[in-house]
Protein backbone atom coordinates (compact mmCIF):
# COMPACT_ATOMS: atom_id res chain seq x y z
CA UNK A 1 0.00 0.00 0.00
CA UNK A 2 1.19 3.60 -0.92
CA UNK A 3 1.58 5.69 2.50
CA UNK A 4 3.53 8.58 4.20
CA UNK A 5 6.02 10.45 2.03
CA UNK A 6 5.16 8.61 -1.26
CA UNK A 7 1.59 8.95 -1.26
CA UNK A 8 2.92 12.90 -0.12
CA UNK A 9 4.74 12.57 -3.23
CA UNK A 10 1.83 11.74 -5.74
CA UNK A 11 -0.61 13.62 -4.10
CA UNK A 12 1.61 16.49 -5.10
CA UNK A 13 1.60 15.79 -8.57
CA UNK A 14 -1.95 15.36 -8.74
CA UNK A 15 -1.71 19.10 -7.21
CA UNK A 16 0.27 20.26 -10.25
CA UNK A 17 -1.68 18.96 -13.10
CA UNK A 18 -4.18 20.60 -11.33
CA UNK A 19 -2.54 24.24 -11.13
CA UNK A 20 -1.48 23.54 -14.78
CA UNK A 21 -4.80 23.35 -15.55
CA UNK A 22 -5.69 19.31 -16.53
CA UNK A 23 -8.08 18.53 -14.01
CA UNK A 24 -9.82 15.72 -15.49
CA UNK A 25 -8.88 12.85 -13.76
CA UNK A 26 -8.83 10.55 -16.88
CA UNK A 27 -6.74 12.95 -18.46
CA UNK A 28 -4.56 13.05 -15.93
CA UNK A 29 -3.91 9.57 -15.11
CA UNK A 30 -3.26 9.53 -19.16
CA UNK A 31 -0.95 11.80 -19.40
CA UNK A 32 0.88 10.49 -16.23
CA UNK A 33 1.08 7.13 -17.63
CA UNK A 34 2.35 8.07 -21.09
CA UNK A 35 5.67 9.97 -18.45
CA UNK A 36 5.73 6.70 -16.80
CA UNK A 37 5.93 4.55 -19.65
CA UNK A 38 8.29 7.16 -21.14
CA UNK A 39 10.52 6.17 -17.45
CA UNK A 40 9.78 2.59 -17.31
CA UNK A 41 11.15 2.18 -21.77
CA UNK A 42 14.52 3.71 -20.43
CA UNK A 43 14.79 1.55 -17.42
CA UNK A 44 13.46 -1.45 -19.04
CA UNK A 45 15.89 -1.42 -22.11
CA UNK A 46 18.58 -0.59 -19.95
CA UNK A 47 17.87 -3.94 -17.89
CA UNK A 48 16.91 -6.07 -21.10
CA UNK A 49 20.34 -4.80 -22.46
CA UNK A 50 22.44 -6.28 -19.19
CA UNK A 51 20.40 -9.57 -18.92
CA UNK A 52 21.13 -10.34 -22.85
CA UNK A 53 24.56 -9.71 -22.11
CA UNK A 54 24.94 -12.16 -19.27
CA UNK A 55 22.98 -14.37 -21.08
CA UNK A 56 24.92 -14.38 -23.87
CA UNK A 57 21.71 -13.08 -25.93
CA UNK A 58 22.28 -10.30 -29.00
CA UNK A 59 20.06 -7.02 -28.32
CA UNK A 60 19.20 -3.78 -29.93
CA UNK A 61 18.10 -1.37 -27.78
CA UNK A 62 15.08 0.91 -28.98
CA UNK A 63 17.11 3.80 -28.69
CA UNK A 64 19.41 3.00 -31.54
CA UNK A 65 22.11 5.68 -32.84
CA UNK A 66 19.10 6.37 -35.16
CA UNK A 67 15.77 6.68 -34.76
CA UNK A 68 12.96 7.32 -37.47
CA UNK A 69 10.66 9.76 -36.55
CA UNK A 70 8.63 10.72 -38.86
CA UNK A 71 10.48 12.00 -41.62
CA UNK A 72 13.13 12.69 -39.67
CA UNK A 73 16.33 10.59 -38.29
CA UNK A 74 17.70 11.91 -34.90
CA UNK A 75 19.68 10.28 -32.03
CA UNK A 76 18.01 7.48 -30.10
CA UNK A 77 19.72 8.54 -26.84
CA UNK A 78 17.77 12.00 -26.75
CA UNK A 79 14.65 10.41 -26.30
CA UNK A 80 15.64 8.40 -23.09
CA UNK A 81 14.40 9.88 -20.25
CA UNK A 82 17.35 9.56 -18.00
CA UNK A 83 19.11 11.89 -20.55
CA UNK A 84 16.47 14.51 -21.57
CA UNK A 85 15.13 14.81 -17.84
CA UNK A 86 18.52 16.97 -17.40
CA UNK A 87 17.22 19.54 -20.35
CA UNK A 88 15.82 23.14 -20.05
CA UNK A 89 12.22 23.42 -19.76
CA UNK A 90 11.88 24.71 -23.21
CA UNK A 91 13.82 22.43 -24.83
CA UNK A 92 12.72 19.08 -23.26
CA UNK A 93 9.16 20.69 -23.69
CA UNK A 94 9.86 20.58 -27.49
CA UNK A 95 12.20 16.90 -27.38
CA UNK A 96 8.70 15.46 -25.86
CA UNK A 97 6.04 16.90 -28.11
CA UNK A 98 8.53 16.31 -31.28
CA UNK A 99 10.16 13.38 -30.83
CA UNK A 100 9.20 11.54 -27.84
CA UNK A 101 5.82 11.29 -28.13
CA UNK A 102 5.62 10.57 -31.58
CA UNK A 103 8.07 7.97 -30.89
CA UNK A 104 6.36 5.83 -28.55
CA UNK A 105 2.77 5.96 -30.89
CA UNK A 106 4.21 4.39 -33.50
CA UNK A 107 6.50 1.75 -31.13
CA UNK A 108 4.97 -2.14 -31.29
CA UNK A 109 5.38 -3.45 -34.73
CA UNK A 110 2.45 -2.47 -36.82
CA UNK A 111 -0.59 -0.51 -37.20
CA UNK A 112 -2.51 -4.34 -35.93
CA UNK A 113 -0.41 -4.28 -32.92
CA UNK A 114 -2.74 -3.82 -29.58
CA UNK A 115 -0.48 -0.90 -28.60
CA UNK A 116 -0.58 0.89 -32.20
CA UNK A 117 -4.52 0.65 -31.67
CA UNK A 118 -5.01 2.01 -28.38
CA UNK A 119 -1.88 4.87 -29.10
CA UNK A 120 -2.98 5.85 -32.62
CA UNK A 121 -5.23 8.16 -30.43
CA UNK A 122 -3.22 9.58 -27.40
CA UNK A 123 -2.61 12.98 -27.82
CA UNK A 124 0.00 15.00 -25.62
CA UNK A 125 -2.30 17.71 -23.41
CA UNK A 126 0.70 19.01 -21.27
CA UNK A 127 -0.15 23.17 -22.15
CA UNK A 128 3.23 24.28 -21.31
CA UNK A 129 6.96 23.52 -20.93
CA UNK A 130 7.03 24.54 -17.27
CA UNK A 131 4.23 21.91 -15.97
CA UNK A 132 6.22 19.13 -18.00
CA UNK A 133 8.97 20.26 -16.16
CA UNK A 134 8.11 20.31 -12.58
CA UNK A 135 5.92 17.12 -13.73
CA UNK A 136 8.98 15.50 -14.86
CA UNK A 137 10.49 16.26 -11.63
CA UNK A 138 7.90 15.23 -9.20
CA UNK A 139 8.20 11.75 -11.18
CA UNK A 140 12.42 11.60 -10.62
CA UNK A 141 11.52 12.30 -6.84
CA UNK A 142 8.29 9.51 -6.88
CA UNK A 143 10.84 6.93 -8.07
CA UNK A 144 13.52 7.44 -5.70
CA UNK A 145 11.13 7.45 -3.27
CA UNK A 146 10.26 4.26 -4.18
CA UNK A 147 13.61 2.47 -4.70
CA UNK A 148 14.01 3.02 -0.86
CA UNK A 149 10.76 1.17 -0.24
CA UNK A 150 12.38 -1.78 -1.34
CA UNK A 151 9.23 -3.66 -2.09
CA UNK A 152 9.14 -5.63 -5.26
CA UNK A 153 5.27 -4.56 -5.85
CA UNK A 154 5.26 -0.88 -5.39
CA UNK A 155 5.34 -0.57 -8.66
CA UNK A 156 1.92 -2.00 -8.87
CA UNK A 157 0.94 -0.12 -5.75
CA UNK A 158 1.61 3.46 -7.01
CA UNK A 159 -0.16 2.74 -10.29
CA UNK A 160 -3.38 1.12 -8.44
CA UNK A 161 -3.15 4.54 -5.83
CA UNK A 162 -3.38 6.82 -9.11
CA UNK A 163 -6.06 4.51 -10.63
CA UNK A 164 -7.95 5.37 -7.52
CA UNK A 165 -8.09 8.86 -8.02
CA UNK A 166 -10.04 8.74 -11.46
CA UNK A 167 -13.42 10.00 -9.69
CA UNK A 168 -15.52 7.40 -12.31
CA UNK A 169 -14.07 4.72 -10.19
CA UNK A 170 -16.88 1.82 -9.11
CA UNK A 171 -18.63 2.49 -12.52
CA UNK A 172 -20.49 -0.35 -14.02
CA UNK A 173 -19.55 -2.55 -12.07
CA UNK A 174 -15.48 -2.03 -12.08
CA UNK A 175 -13.19 -1.55 -9.77
CA UNK A 176 -9.66 -2.85 -9.37
CA UNK A 177 -8.12 -5.90 -8.30
CA UNK A 178 -5.81 -5.70 -5.53
CA UNK A 179 -2.03 -6.76 -6.63
CA UNK A 180 -1.60 -9.12 -3.96
CA UNK A 181 -4.49 -11.02 -4.82
CA UNK A 182 -3.60 -11.01 -8.38
CA UNK A 183 -0.15 -12.64 -7.21
CA UNK A 184 -2.13 -15.21 -5.25
CA UNK A 185 -4.20 -16.66 -8.23
CA UNK A 186 -1.21 -16.35 -10.52
CA UNK A 187 0.49 -18.52 -7.96
CA UNK A 188 -2.12 -20.92 -7.66
CA UNK A 189 -2.56 -21.42 -11.38
CA UNK A 190 1.19 -21.36 -12.26
CA UNK A 191 1.32 -20.80 -15.98
CA UNK A 192 3.66 -22.13 -18.62
CA UNK A 193 5.42 -21.22 -20.77
CA UNK A 194 3.20 -22.85 -23.77
CA UNK A 195 0.00 -21.52 -22.42
CA UNK A 196 -2.43 -19.35 -23.97
CA UNK A 197 -3.70 -17.16 -21.25
CA UNK A 198 -6.59 -14.68 -21.54
CA UNK A 199 -8.79 -11.80 -19.35
CA UNK A 200 -12.09 -11.39 -20.87
CA UNK A 201 -12.24 -8.19 -18.89
CA UNK A 202 -8.83 -7.36 -18.24
CA UNK A 203 -8.88 -3.19 -17.60
CA UNK A 204 -5.37 -2.50 -17.25
CA UNK A 205 -3.99 -6.34 -17.74
CA UNK A 206 -2.84 -6.47 -14.21
CA UNK A 207 -3.22 -10.39 -14.92
CA UNK A 208 -1.29 -10.84 -17.83
CA UNK A 209 1.30 -8.45 -16.18
CA UNK A 210 1.81 -10.64 -13.20
CA UNK A 211 1.06 -14.23 -15.33
CA UNK A 212 4.45 -12.33 -17.45
CA UNK A 213 6.01 -11.76 -14.07
CA UNK A 214 6.03 -15.18 -12.97
CA UNK A 215 6.59 -16.33 -15.72
CA UNK A 216 9.94 -14.29 -16.20
CA UNK A 217 10.73 -15.66 -12.35
CA UNK A 218 10.56 -18.91 -12.76
CA UNK A 219 10.96 -19.78 -16.65
CA UNK A 220 12.99 -17.14 -17.98
CA UNK A 221 15.51 -19.42 -19.33
CA UNK A 222 13.16 -21.76 -20.62
CA UNK A 223 11.45 -19.23 -22.94
CA UNK A 224 14.04 -17.55 -23.78
CA UNK A 225 16.76 -19.83 -24.79
CA UNK A 226 13.69 -21.86 -27.35
CA UNK A 227 13.03 -19.52 -30.38
CA UNK A 228 9.37 -21.12 -30.52
CA UNK A 229 8.79 -20.41 -26.47
CA UNK A 230 9.86 -16.87 -27.32
CA UNK A 231 8.33 -15.99 -30.40
CA UNK A 232 4.91 -17.85 -28.21
CA UNK A 233 5.97 -15.43 -25.06
CA UNK A 234 6.44 -11.83 -27.10
CA UNK A 235 3.36 -12.23 -29.68
CA UNK A 236 0.86 -15.31 -28.96
CA UNK A 237 0.68 -15.70 -25.50
CA UNK A 238 -1.32 -12.83 -23.66
CA UNK A 239 -5.10 -11.50 -24.73
CA UNK A 240 -7.01 -9.34 -23.21
CA UNK A 241 -10.30 -7.67 -24.01
CA UNK A 242 -12.33 -4.91 -22.31
CA UNK A 243 -15.23 -1.94 -23.26
CA UNK A 244 -12.74 0.83 -21.71
CA UNK A 245 -10.69 2.14 -24.42
CA UNK A 246 -8.80 3.94 -21.80
CA UNK A 247 -7.94 1.07 -20.26
CA UNK A 248 -7.34 -0.80 -23.21
CA UNK A 249 -4.35 1.79 -23.70
CA UNK A 250 -2.84 1.72 -19.71
CA UNK A 251 -2.94 -1.82 -20.41
CA UNK A 252 -0.88 -2.31 -23.79
CA UNK A 253 1.61 0.27 -22.43
CA UNK A 254 1.08 -1.93 -19.21
CA UNK A 255 2.50 -4.95 -21.19
CA UNK A 256 5.20 -3.52 -23.16
CA UNK A 257 6.96 -1.95 -20.04
CA UNK A 258 7.15 -5.40 -18.72
CA UNK A 259 8.65 -6.16 -22.13
CA UNK A 260 5.38 -8.25 -24.10
CA UNK A 261 5.92 -6.74 -27.39
CA UNK A 262 3.01 -7.78 -29.16
CA UNK A 263 -0.37 -8.95 -26.87
CA UNK A 264 -3.22 -9.46 -27.99
CA UNK A 265 -5.45 -6.45 -26.06
CA UNK A 266 -8.55 -5.37 -28.03
CA UNK A 267 -11.73 -3.73 -27.64
CA UNK A 268 -14.34 -6.09 -27.33
CA UNK A 269 -17.79 -6.95 -25.65
CA UNK A 270 -16.52 -10.07 -24.58
CA UNK A 271 -20.44 -11.68 -23.62
CA UNK A 272 -21.52 -10.59 -27.20
CA UNK A 273 -21.30 -12.29 -30.69
CA UNK A 274 -18.37 -9.99 -30.84
CA UNK A 275 -16.13 -12.20 -29.32
CA UNK A 276 -16.47 -15.68 -31.08
CA UNK A 277 -13.66 -17.59 -28.78
CA UNK A 278 -14.23 -21.21 -28.54
CA UNK A 279 -11.97 -23.89 -26.90
CA UNK A 280 -9.20 -21.57 -27.51
CA UNK A 281 -6.99 -21.05 -23.90
CA UNK A 282 -4.98 -22.86 -21.67
CA UNK A 283 -5.88 -20.30 -18.58
CA UNK A 284 -8.37 -17.75 -17.67
CA UNK A 285 -7.59 -15.48 -14.78
CA UNK A 286 -10.23 -12.78 -14.21
CA UNK A 287 -11.95 -10.36 -12.30
CA UNK A 288 -15.21 -9.80 -14.17
CA UNK A 289 -17.32 -7.12 -13.73
CA UNK A 290 -20.61 -7.80 -11.53
CA UNK A 291 -22.23 -4.67 -12.83
CA UNK A 292 -26.19 -6.46 -12.33
CA UNK A 293 -28.10 -7.26 -15.39
CA UNK A 294 -27.43 -5.70 -19.17
CA UNK A 295 -29.56 -6.07 -21.88
CA UNK A 296 -30.81 -9.66 -23.61
CA UNK A 297 -30.58 -8.93 -26.62
CA UNK A 298 -26.92 -8.15 -26.85
CA UNK A 299 -25.40 -11.78 -24.75
CA UNK A 300 -24.26 -14.11 -27.33
CA UNK A 301 -27.18 -16.75 -27.73
CA UNK A 302 -24.34 -19.90 -26.81
CA UNK A 303 -23.84 -18.39 -23.25
CA UNK A 304 -27.64 -18.06 -22.46
CA UNK A 305 -28.11 -21.92 -23.36
CA UNK A 306 -25.98 -22.45 -20.27
CA UNK A 307 -27.85 -20.15 -17.56
CA UNK A 308 -30.30 -18.09 -19.14
CA UNK A 309 -29.96 -14.99 -16.94
CA UNK A 310 -28.66 -10.82 -17.64
CA UNK A 311 -26.71 -11.27 -14.95
CA UNK A 312 -22.76 -10.63 -15.82
CA UNK A 313 -20.94 -12.43 -13.13
CA UNK A 314 -22.60 -15.49 -14.23
CA UNK A 315 -22.51 -14.92 -18.34
CA UNK A 316 -19.08 -14.62 -17.34
CA UNK A 317 -18.82 -18.26 -16.11
CA UNK A 318 -20.13 -19.80 -19.00
CA UNK A 319 -18.31 -17.63 -21.02
CA UNK A 320 -15.21 -18.97 -19.68
CA UNK A 321 -16.12 -22.47 -20.36
CA UNK A 322 -16.38 -21.85 -23.86
CA UNK A 323 -13.50 -19.99 -24.28
CA UNK A 324 -11.55 -22.56 -22.22
CA UNK A 325 -10.02 -25.76 -23.80
CA UNK A 326 -10.65 -29.18 -22.24
CA UNK A 327 -8.35 -29.45 -20.18
CA UNK A 328 -7.87 -25.56 -19.58
CA UNK A 329 -8.27 -24.08 -16.35
CA UNK A 330 -9.52 -20.73 -14.69
CA UNK A 331 -9.26 -19.05 -11.66
CA UNK A 332 -11.36 -16.00 -11.36
CA UNK A 333 -13.09 -13.91 -8.75
CA UNK A 334 -16.81 -13.97 -7.94
CA UNK A 335 -19.56 -12.32 -6.02
CA UNK A 336 -20.35 -14.30 -3.08
CA UNK A 337 -23.79 -14.76 -4.01
CA UNK A 338 -23.23 -16.84 -7.37
CA UNK A 339 -21.73 -19.30 -4.69
CA UNK A 340 -25.45 -19.54 -2.76
CA UNK A 341 -28.29 -17.79 -4.87
CA UNK A 342 -31.21 -19.67 -5.20
CA UNK A 343 -32.23 -18.72 -8.90
CA UNK A 344 -32.76 -21.32 -11.65
CA UNK A 345 -29.72 -19.50 -13.47
CA UNK A 346 -27.57 -19.48 -10.01
CA UNK A 347 -27.98 -23.20 -10.10
CA UNK A 348 -27.66 -23.55 -13.48
CA UNK A 349 -23.90 -22.60 -13.75
CA UNK A 350 -22.73 -24.27 -10.45
CA UNK A 351 -24.75 -27.23 -11.35
CA UNK A 352 -22.41 -27.10 -14.50
CA UNK A 353 -19.30 -26.42 -12.86
CA UNK A 354 -19.85 -29.77 -10.28
CA UNK A 355 -21.24 -32.28 -12.65
CA UNK A 356 -20.34 -30.88 -16.14
CA UNK A 357 -16.73 -30.19 -15.36
CA UNK A 358 -14.36 -30.16 -12.66
CA UNK A 359 -14.62 -27.57 -9.99
CA UNK A 360 -11.16 -27.80 -8.35
CA UNK A 361 -11.47 -25.07 -5.08
CA UNK A 362 -13.42 -22.68 -3.36
CA UNK A 363 -11.67 -19.74 -1.44
CA UNK A 364 -14.03 -17.73 0.14
CA UNK A 365 -12.18 -13.95 0.84
CA UNK A 366 -13.64 -11.45 3.30
CA UNK A 367 -16.00 -8.81 2.71
CA UNK A 368 -12.91 -5.82 2.81
CA UNK A 369 -10.70 -7.05 0.47
CA UNK A 370 -12.07 -4.48 -2.12
CA UNK A 371 -12.02 -1.74 0.08
CA UNK A 372 -12.11 1.53 -0.24
CA UNK A 373 -13.51 0.88 -3.70
CA UNK A 374 -16.14 -1.45 -2.52
CA UNK A 375 -17.33 -3.57 0.09
CA UNK A 376 -18.39 -6.25 -1.42
CA UNK A 377 -17.84 -10.52 -0.37
CA UNK A 378 -16.27 -12.28 -2.79
CA UNK A 379 -14.51 -15.53 -3.62
CA UNK A 380 -12.46 -17.45 -5.98
CA UNK A 381 -13.86 -20.18 -8.22
CA UNK A 382 -11.19 -22.53 -9.61
CA UNK A 383 -12.02 -25.17 -11.97
CA UNK A 384 -11.05 -27.44 -15.51
CA UNK A 385 -12.84 -27.50 -18.42
CA UNK A 386 -13.71 -31.30 -18.77
CA UNK A 387 -17.45 -30.99 -20.80
CA UNK A 388 -18.03 -34.51 -19.26
CA UNK A 389 -18.05 -34.07 -15.03
CA UNK A 390 -14.68 -35.05 -13.08
CA UNK A 391 -15.47 -32.98 -10.02
CA UNK A 392 -14.87 -35.79 -6.99
CA UNK A 393 -14.53 -33.39 -3.97
CA UNK A 394 -14.19 -29.76 -3.92
CA UNK A 395 -11.37 -27.81 -1.50
CA UNK A 396 -12.83 -25.20 0.26
CA UNK A 397 -10.66 -22.15 2.63
CA UNK A 398 -11.97 -19.77 4.86
CA UNK A 399 -9.67 -16.63 4.09
CA UNK A 400 -9.99 -14.18 7.00
CA UNK A 401 -6.96 -12.08 6.69
CA UNK A 402 -4.90 -11.21 3.80
CA UNK A 403 -1.94 -9.19 4.72
CA UNK A 404 -3.91 -5.58 5.53
CA UNK A 405 -6.43 -4.49 7.42
CA UNK A 406 -10.12 -4.92 6.34
CA UNK A 407 -11.24 -1.46 6.73
CA UNK A 408 -11.19 1.50 3.98
CA UNK A 409 -7.27 2.25 5.07
CA UNK A 410 -6.36 -0.70 4.54
CA UNK A 411 -3.01 -0.35 6.41
CA UNK A 412 -0.48 -3.58 6.57
CA UNK A 413 -1.14 -5.90 9.17
CA UNK A 414 0.73 -9.66 10.24
CA UNK A 415 -2.01 -11.84 9.68
CA UNK A 416 -2.06 -13.07 6.59
CA UNK A 417 -3.52 -16.53 5.22
CA UNK A 418 -2.32 -16.19 1.32
CA UNK A 419 1.13 -17.73 1.93
CA UNK A 420 -0.84 -21.14 3.80
CA UNK A 421 -3.38 -20.82 0.89
CA UNK A 422 -0.67 -21.00 -1.91
CA UNK A 423 0.92 -24.31 0.26
CA UNK A 424 -2.23 -25.74 1.01
CA UNK A 425 -3.50 -26.24 -2.63
CA UNK A 426 -0.20 -26.94 -3.83
CA UNK A 427 -0.62 -30.06 -1.48
CA UNK A 428 -3.79 -30.78 -1.59
CA UNK A 429 -3.13 -34.85 -0.69
CA UNK A 430 -2.48 -33.44 3.04
CA UNK A 431 -5.83 -31.92 2.86
CA UNK A 432 -7.96 -35.16 3.26
CA UNK A 433 -7.88 -35.75 6.56
CA UNK A 434 -8.60 -31.83 8.01
CA UNK A 435 -11.79 -31.59 10.10
CA UNK A 436 -14.78 -29.05 9.01
CA UNK A 437 -13.44 -26.56 12.44
CA UNK A 438 -10.36 -26.02 10.36
CA UNK A 439 -9.26 -23.42 7.45
CA UNK A 440 -9.51 -25.53 4.79
CA UNK A 441 -11.14 -28.70 3.90
CA UNK A 442 -12.84 -31.14 1.63
CA UNK A 443 -16.21 -31.38 0.80
CA UNK A 444 -17.57 -34.22 -1.59
CA UNK A 445 -19.20 -33.79 -4.53
CA UNK A 446 -22.50 -35.66 -3.86
CA UNK A 447 -22.61 -33.76 -0.55
CA UNK A 448 -22.89 -30.56 -2.81
CA UNK A 449 -25.49 -31.59 -5.25
CA UNK A 450 -27.64 -32.62 -2.44
CA UNK A 451 -27.63 -29.01 -1.54
CA UNK A 452 -28.66 -27.61 -4.56
CA UNK A 453 -25.03 -27.10 -5.44
CA UNK A 454 -24.35 -24.28 -2.73
CA UNK A 455 -20.96 -23.38 -2.56
CA UNK A 456 -20.82 -21.15 0.31
CA UNK A 457 -18.34 -22.09 2.90
CA UNK A 458 -20.88 -21.69 6.11
CA UNK A 459 -22.90 -24.59 4.31
CA UNK A 460 -20.29 -26.89 4.98
CA UNK A 461 -17.69 -25.45 7.68
CA UNK A 462 -18.17 -26.41 11.51
CA UNK A 463 -17.96 -24.42 14.05
CA UNK A 464 -17.13 -25.13 17.53
CA UNK A 465 -18.51 -23.33 20.36
CA UNK A 466 -16.11 -23.96 23.57
CA UNK A 467 -18.40 -23.93 26.97
CA UNK A 468 -17.82 -21.09 28.75
CA UNK A 469 -18.48 -21.36 32.29
CA UNK A 470 -19.74 -18.18 34.51
CA UNK A 471 -19.89 -17.08 38.21
CA UNK A 472 -23.35 -17.67 39.82
CA UNK A 473 -25.58 -14.56 40.48
CA UNK A 474 -25.22 -14.87 44.19
CA UNK A 475 -21.06 -15.31 43.81
CA UNK A 476 -21.60 -11.79 41.64
CA UNK A 477 -23.39 -10.30 44.33
CA UNK A 478 -21.91 -11.00 47.11
CA UNK A 479 -18.61 -9.00 45.01
CA UNK A 480 -20.88 -6.12 44.10
CA UNK A 481 -21.17 -5.67 48.06
CA UNK A 482 -17.90 -6.24 49.02
CA UNK A 483 -16.44 -3.66 46.31
CA UNK A 484 -19.34 -0.91 47.26
CA UNK A 485 -17.87 -1.67 50.86
CA UNK A 486 -14.60 -0.71 50.07
CA UNK A 487 -16.14 2.18 48.05
CA UNK A 488 -17.76 3.59 51.17
CA UNK A 489 -14.79 3.03 53.47
CA UNK A 490 -12.14 5.06 51.04
CA UNK A 491 -14.81 7.56 50.79
CA UNK A 492 -14.97 8.27 54.35
CA UNK A 493 -11.26 7.98 54.69
CA UNK A 494 -11.17 10.79 51.94
CA UNK A 495 -13.26 13.06 53.35
CA UNK A 496 -11.09 12.78 56.76
CA UNK A 497 -8.03 13.49 54.93
CA UNK A 498 -10.23 16.98 53.41
CA UNK A 499 -11.69 18.00 56.86
CA UNK A 500 -14.83 17.69 55.02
Amino acid sequence: MVTGELKNRIDGLWDIFAAGGLVNPLDVIEQITYLMFIHDLDATDSLRAKESAMLGLPFESIFADEVQVGDRKIDGKQLKWSVFHDFDAGRMYSVMQEWVFPFIKNLGGGKDSAYSKYMGDAIFKLPTPLLLSKVVDCLDQIYDQMEKVKDSDIRGDVYEYLLSKIAQSGLNGQFRTPRHIIKMMVELMQPKPEFTICDPACGTAGFLVASEEHLMENHKKEIFFDRVKKDHFLNHMFFGYDMDRTMLRIGAMNMMTHGVDSPFIEYRDSLSDQNPDKEKFDLILANPPFKGSLDGDTVSADLLKVCKTKKTELLFLALFLRMLKTGGRCACIVPDGVLFGSSTAHKAIRKELVEGNRLEAVISMPSGVFKPYAGVSTGILIFTKTGHGGTDKVWFYDMTADGYSLDDKRTPVSENDIPDIIARFHNLDAEDGRERTDKSFFVPNQEIIDNDYDLSINKYKKTVYEAVEYRSAQEIMTNLYDLQIQFSEGMEKLNDLLGL
